[in-house]
């Protein structure tokens, strides 16, 4: 029997498991997002207290800001196999991002590799929390609220893993035993089930909303939002329409402006349901790491950015003739943004993803480009959508398309000469409406690749550029977490 390093198994599994210290970023009670390095804390001198279950959870949620969990993995994984994007940049810049646009990425891919990693990690974050807070001493209602919370962001963290993977090793807890450290790839169908359970577990628990100095903690409405996804992945279309019709009930709205919903000054709106928290924190740049606008930042201008994960030629035509969602979403080489930015005529890409912009006069030298800017996960006009094609999938035609119009009303801002209401009662026709809506409302949003897998169209949208039925509807596993489990792990069909 072969015999394992335990450590090699750490990376193996891409738990970041820290048996003998724990690795926080510790901060100041007032938000997670302003992190002083304290470097490493003994475990044996951690989790005492209601101050240390706090650092642990305000830990959680600075780790999601983190380059493999916001920048270029994510985009690889989960934005360069849409029909919506091109890699951007310059030809020969990170030329390997092709291969997840075109399907060629193999199981060695470092970006595979670190979405992996960095979803597990997160992971690990919230298993830390699960395991360790129940036994402190402290207010009973905050403690509850922080084992909710960990419950919501390792339900997100598995809800990325498994739409990108399939099976993948399901760990509910810190591994206490050399037998518990290599595991195998859990059923994709136990991993929804076990989402779902955190996720009914939160929302049972959470706060429909909290004071601003919490702002961006996950609430009833992201715990309920979340589980509709899934249940809609599943097609579990009675608790799609179930629970996006609480979160109707929650007193969210659609933000008047698209084109400003997306902006730093209008962060955790009306519309917001759960955003990534980022910042840009004065005298400390090392805080301020978020990565997200700064790789898909206009290219080639002060206080722009990299210039990858570009709006494709597909995406621009997408749109209804006088939708003004597509200039809200791309900008055009050439253009004056609506905050006064002049973006030249010539350059590497004809276009940019507008809903990572931040104005170059918000740009501090030093630090990164754009990392003031929120990552939204979920917002309401998605829960609308998913109301209206659980709706219209259970029958409701009438009732589908009351939440697709107030989407679509939205859009029209008071200009009744474009996008008329849709008016077909064919379930068929229908369902094509609400998808192209979904198409070109959540455009750049990181969601339009699993949107057409989950719709059994890859072959159709995608076979132009290589996409193999039975086969691309998931990524490969990362070779090295392959190896270093000496088979455990098994790799997916065709790769």
């Amino acid at each position: 029997m072969k015999t394992i390093n335990k450590n090699i198994l750490h990376r193996a599994l891409g738990i970041g498991l820290m048996a003998s210290v724990l690795l926080l970023q510790q901060s100041c009670k007032k938000s997670f997002l302003n992190v002083t390095n304290k470097g490493t804390v003994a475990a044996t001198q951690f989790w005492r207290n209601q101050d240390d279950a706090t650092s642990a959870v305000e830990a959680m949620y600075a780790n999601l800001h983190e380059w493999t969990n916001i920048a270029f993995a994510p985009i690889a994984v989960e934005s360069m196999g849409s029909d919506d994007v091109d890699k951007g940049s310059t030809p020969t810049d990170a030329a390997y991002m092709n291969d997840f646009h075109n399907f060629t990425a193999n199981s060695g891919e470092g970006q595979i590799s670190d979405f992996w990693g960095g979803e597990y990690k997160t992971i690990n974050f919230a298993n830390q929390i699960l395991d360790n807070v129940p036994a402190i001493s402290m207010d009973a209602a905050l403690k509850a609220r922080y084992l909710a919370e960990a419950k919501f962001i390792r339900a997100y963290a598995y809800f990325r893993l498994v739409r990108a993977f399939g099976d993948v090793p399901l760990r509910l807890h810190v591994p206490t035993a050399a037998s518990q450290y290599n595991i195998p790839r859990t059923p994709k169908a136990q991993v929804w089930a076990a989402i779902e359970s955190d996720l009914t577990d939160a929302a049972s628990v959470l706060p429909q909303s909290y004071a601003s100095v919490d702002a961006g903690h996950a609430t009833k409405g992201a715990a309920l939002a979340l589980h509709a996804k899934v249940a809609m992945y599943q097609q579990k279309w009675a608790d799609v329409l179930s629970l996006t019709t609480s979160v109707m009930g929650l007193g969210y709205s659609l933000f008047p402006n698209y084109e400003q919903m997306f902006r730093t000054n209008n962060k955790n709106n009306v519309e917001s349901i759960f955003e990534i928290q980022c910042a840009l924190l004065p005298n400390n740049p090392t805080a301020s790491n978020s990565q997200y606008s700064q790789v898909q930042g206009v290219r080639g201008v002060t206080g722009g950015g990299w210039g990858f994960n570009v709006p494709s030629a597909e995406l621009a035509a997408a749109y209804e003739p006088g939708d003004p969602r597509r200039d809200a979403t791309i900008i055009f080489r050439g253009e004056t943004t609506p905050e006064g930015d002049v973006i030249n005529a010539t350059g590497d890409n004809p276009m940019y993803n507008q809903k990572s912009y931040v104005p170059f006069s918000l740009y501090v030298p030093g630090f990164n480009e754009g990392c003031q800017q929120d990552k939204i996960v979920l917002r309401y006009a998605e829960v609308l959508l998913m109301n209206a094609e659980a709706n219209n999938e259970m029958g409701n035609a009438g009732a589908a398309l009351t939440s697709l119009e107030l989407v679509r009303a939205r859009a029209r801002a008071g200009n009744s000469s474009i996008l008329p209401p849709v008016t077909t009662i064919d379930q068929t026709a229908l369902r094509t409406a609400i998808w192209n809506e979904r198409h070109v409302e959540l455009a750049m949003e990181f969601d339009r690749y699993f949107d057409v897998i989950r719709q059994g169209r890859g072959a159709a949208v995608f076979g132009n550029r290589g996409f193999k039925a039975g086969k691309n509807e998931v990524w490969p596993l990362p070779q090295n977490e392959i190896d270093l489990s000496a088979g455990t792990l098994t790799q997916n069909p065709g790769y």
